[in-house]
């Protein structure tokens, strides 16, 4: 009988357990000037919107009924002087309200203040999440594709992709080839996204997941 009750107690301590970190964690960073200028990088609670995972850490202000960010820690958006804040996830653009977004565990939150105008008002992907978006942000298929298998595949492990696939994948990786060896770039491609890397940063990156952290 009371081996029953001692069963019974811990699995009820498990499930309170499991109920209070259940969600798990995502990945919060907020920079200034594209990342030039880290704000705060740590974990927060999966399970929470764009804007409340802010709130946890950082001094916030919001707009238009707290759909959008005005200011964090003070730093305020400016029409005229053309300056706001921008959100991407997992690599990918905010194309919402952050309240709309709900993070998962494993998700990359990154709040970047910047100035906007021109073509510099909406940058679909970013670098600096990587190895996003190719792991939460477009799941599927990757493929590496270069003369270096060796450099390849070192790449692909960090993507959980495969080397010069012959089936039809959601996302590329080019590495070498004609590309300049410090050429580091990414683009949105059919359903998915292309990153070309030149041979000096691909091997930077193949040492260390990191090399490209908070750049544009």
């Amino acid at each position: 009988m009371r081996k029953t009750l001692v069963l019974v107690l811990a699995l009820v301590l498990a499930g309170c357990g499991g109920g209070v970190h259940g969600h798990g964690t995502a990945t919060l960073w907020v920079t200034r000037d594209r990342g030039a200028h880290v704000i705060y990088a740590g974990s927060v609670p999966a399970g929470l919107d764009g804007i409340q995972v802010v709130e946890r850490k950082l001094k916030v202000t919001t707009r238009y009924g707290g759909r959008y960010l005005q200011s964090i820690d003070g730093i305020a958006g400016s029409l005229t002087g053309q300056r706001d804040w921008f959100f991407f996830v997992n690599g990918i653009e905010g194309d919402r309200s952050a309240t709309e977004v709900t993070l998962h565990p494993g998700d990359v939150l990154w709040w970047d203040y910047r100035r906007w105008s021109g073509s510099s008002m909406s940058v679909p992907l970013v670098l600096g999440s990587y190895p996003e978006p190719f792991i939460h942000g477009f799941p599927g298929k990757t493929s590496v594709v270069s003369s270096n298998r060796k450099l390849a595949a070192r790449i692909a492990a960090q993507v959980h992709g495969t080397v010069n696939a012959v089936t039809t994948p959601r996302n590329f990786i080019v590495i070498g080839g004609k590309l300049p060896p410090q050429t580091a770039r990414i683009k949105r491609f059919r359903n998915g996204a292309l990153l070309e890397l030149g041979t000096a940063v691909a091997e930077r990156l193949a040492r260390d997941p990191n090399a490209l952290r908070y750049r544009y």
